[in-house]
């Protein structure tokens, strides 16, 4: 290649770097830049009151000793485990039966139902959590029903918080599964399926044997990004129990926010967010090792 040819290759290239210019501007921003100081603030002392808050202080890893120390951090990574494997269990299953049934409809009913089920997902958390309460509490819609059959009511949100919180998650989170599933479902042939049912599967042996087979990597992507979005949830919970009764839905954001904002232990509170990013990396490697695996 001559010294011209290199010259126009060179340029060719830089031209198209500028373009991705404002992406990698937005991902030094919003992304690297945030994870950056989250680590450099989890070895300080940084406070907003009391004394740690007059000087800023590389205390390297008593954040972490005072983490591990303290009975309500595993409290909430107990927690945190119980809402993750609840939502993702809830959404994914959910999510796959109803795509499940809308592959069997016409076009209308699917344009139809695909925005009803959409509705839940495109809400705000906060209204989601609202509504939640409306149907959990006391005197609520649940309880409602309940009545009409003679059943005594529950105070779901005081004995059963947990269950109520991971409800409204799964509410929330299924038609996000329900799309992925619908779009994988819509590619599976047809001729596989029909071939099995001609050798004399029924529909749950085609259902196991030949669909899910064919869409194990759609249900592998699909758990990691909600692996990822369930581990930060924290309005819907803030909003439902505010992390009770008695740290019962007490998860880690909602434990990083009462150590970094409400007792202004900023230090302590990035330390306690180390630990999400940490949980939600090695869940994402798990994912992408397991779906190396398999292919």
């Amino acid at each position: 290649m001559t010294r011209a040819n290199r010259i126009a290759v060179f340029k060719d290239e830089a031209k198209k770097s500028v373009l991705l210019l404002p992406a990698i501007l937005l991902l030094l921003c919003f992304f690297v830049t945030p994870i950056v100081l989250t680590v450099y603030y989890s070895f300080t002392n940084l406070a907003l009151s009391g004394s740690n808050a007059k000087e800023l202080r590389f205390i390297w890893f008593e954040n972490y000793r005072h983490m591990l120390s303290d009975p309500n951090m595993f409290i909430s990574i107990q927690k945190t485990l119980i809402f993750l494997i609840g939502s993702l269990a809830g959404q994914t299953i959910l999510g796959f039966l109803i795509a499940c049934f809308m592959k069997e409809k016409s076009k209308v009913f699917r344009s139809i139902a695909g925005p009803c089920f959409l509705a839940g997902w495109v809400m705000p958390e906060i209204v989601v959590a609202l509504c939640f309460m409306a149907f959990f509490k006391d005197n609520g819609t649940l309880n409602i029903i309940l009545g009409v059959f003679h059943i005594p009511a529950v105070s779901w949100l005081f004995e059963h918080p947990m269950f109520a919180v991971i409800a409204a998650n799964v509410w929330h989170g299924m038609a996000f599964s329900m799309l992925n599933f619908q779009s994988a479902l819509d590619n599976v042939s047809g001729d596989m399926e029909e071939a099995a049912r001609v050798d004399g599967a029924n529909r749950f042996q085609v259902l196991w044997r030949i669909t899910i087979p064919c869409i194990k990597d759609t249900i592998a992507t699909n758990t990691m990004l909600n692996t990822l979005s369930t581990l930060g949830v924290f309005g819907l919970i803030y909003a439902m129990t505010g992390g009770g009764p008695a740290n019962a839905t007490t998860t880690l954001p909602i434990y990083m926010y009462n150590q970094g904002l409400k007792g202004m232990q900023l230090g302590f509170g990035t330390a306690i967010g180390m630990v999400i990013l940490l949980v939600g990396a090695i869940c994402s490697l798990f994912y992408a090792k397991a779906l190396k695996a398999e292919k």
